[in-house]
């Protein structure tokens, strides 16, 4: 039987959740889009070395960077003109934002195959991988990662190119909006600058932006008239507006609350930083969206810890299952801690890089600790509600051959998180099995 990388394979499910999604287009909607490009990400880093003598962090947005090239016209070919797009977008500070920018781009316009294909033809760039660890260089792994590409390249993809700010942090994209504004003297916003971001802390009763009810303090502005903000000094925007006065304006608003009403969360730490100073900041609704259910506003379901994402969700127990600790026995293991009736309590589940922690909510206490390597599968149950969700572990991690699996299972606050909590423990050991 022929070897398998698990990062081709869990590409191939998330390839086949686009296509049954969203009825043949993609758009930055689907569900399933970030986790695809995550992957590729992973893919494309995977094995990518590191000069030696360079104090330069070297990403894969390098390499796409050497293959630009002439056509037979002296013309930028097809790829060069994607690469010179994502190299002069403003909005974009670092390398791992510019790569995320390229694939999109690429995607849109069907050229990832492309780029892929020209890059396992230029030796001095391939050279920069691994020959043992690199997907791209071994010809097993390599022609079913290209035949994914390629169907990739066969879906529409409908992706906002505008909306790229947050890309060097996060693959999540904020809700982001254009708010035209008729000709005034002011628009009547006091704004603070905090990371580069320009926040909207106030509107001016009675001004232009009060009366429109379209931005609110919390939100971001995000460009003016095709001006980017990004990475703004003090007063920029406002140096912007007066060169505008009298005209009319299209403000790029990025909203802090996400899709789902939630906070979006690159935002959560940056907004708790303005809290800090302004204690009174109420931020606004987003108007485009339904206001958040009264167990969202009393309930947060995330936190935030050194940095991290924490998420909030109930403990339903735990029970011995047995010698076997496949997905395929995951349901059944499910029933079994169900069935104990055990009474569930609100629990910090923290997904770091080598392992997750669960700590009491109350109490503080840390309930258990599993590295990766020792998780086998995870999955969410099949219940109406899908929020259900469980791993198996080794039940004895100092001696796991002999100790049999148990099976943890635990209760997300949405179906979203739900899923994104059981992608972020899959990806944290490539060989686990998972399913959603």
């Amino acid at each position: 039987m022929a070897p398998k990388d698990p990062l081709v394979g869990t590409l191939k499910v998330c390839v086949l959740n686009l296509q049954s999604h969203g009825g043949g287009v993609v758009s930055d909607t689907n569900p399933h889009l970030a986790s695809c490009c995550e992957l590729l990400e992973l893919v494309l880093r995977k094995g990518l070395q590191q000069p030696v003598l360079s104090l330069v962090h070297r990403d894969y947005w390098q390499c796409f960077e050497q293959l630009t090239h002439l056509d037979a016209c002296g013309r930028l070919s097809t790829l060069s003109l994607v690469v010179e797009q994502t190299r002069v977008c403003k909005k974009l500070l670092s390398a791992q934002g510019r790569g995320r920018y390229l694939l999109r781009l690429a995607l849109s316009r069907k050229t990832l195959p492309q780029f892929i294909t020209h890059l396992l033809h230029t030796p001095r760039v391939l050279e920069w991988y691994s020959p043992e660890m690199s997907i791209l260089r071994n010809e097993e792994f390599v022609e079913p990662f290209m035949s994914l590409l390629l169907v990739l390249s066969h879906m529409e993809f409908k992706l906002h190119m505008e909306n790229c700010s947050f890309l060097d942090e996060s693959w999540l994209l904020p809700v982001c909006e254009t708010y035209e504004v008729v000709p005034c003297r002011e628009v009547g916003m006091v704004l603070r600058y905090l990371s580069g971001r320009v926040f909207v802390l106030e509107l001016i009763p009675g001004s232009q932006a009060h009366v429109d009810k379209f931005i609110y303090p919390g939100d971001i502005i995000d460009e003016i008239n095709g001006t980017s903000l990004r990475n703004s000094k003090n007063k920029q925007a406002g140096v912007v507006l007066s060169r505008l006065k009298g005209c009319p304006l299209a403000i790029g608003i990025l909203r802090w609350r996400a899709q789902d009403g939630t906070v979006y969360r690159p935002l959560i730490k940056l907004l708790r930083a303005l809290r800090m100073e302004n204690p009174t900041l109420k931020l606004g609704p987003a108007p485009s969206q339904q206001p958040a259910s009264k167990d969202q506003r009393t309930s947060p379901s995330q936190c935030l810890k050194e940095g991290r994402i924490v998420y909030i969700v109930q403990f339903l127990g735990k029970a011995n299952i047995g010698m076997f600790g496949g997905k395929e026995v995951l349901q059944d293991a499910i029933k079994q801690v169900l069935q104990k009736n055990i009474p569930s309590k609100d629990v910090l589940l923290d997904m770091k890089e080598t392992h997750l922690t669960c700590t009491d909510q109350n109490s503080k206490l840390e309930l258990f600790e599993h590295h990766y390597p020792e998780i086998s599968c995870v999955g969410r149950s099949g219940q109406p509600d899908y929020t259900t969700f469980a791993f198996c572990t080794a039940d004895g991690p100092e001696n796991p051959q002999t100790t049999g699996f148990c099976c943890v299972a635990l209760k997300a606050r949405t179906t979203k998180e739900c899923e994104e909590i059981v992608y972020r423990i899959a990806t944290g050991f490539k060989h686990t099995e998972w399913f959603v």
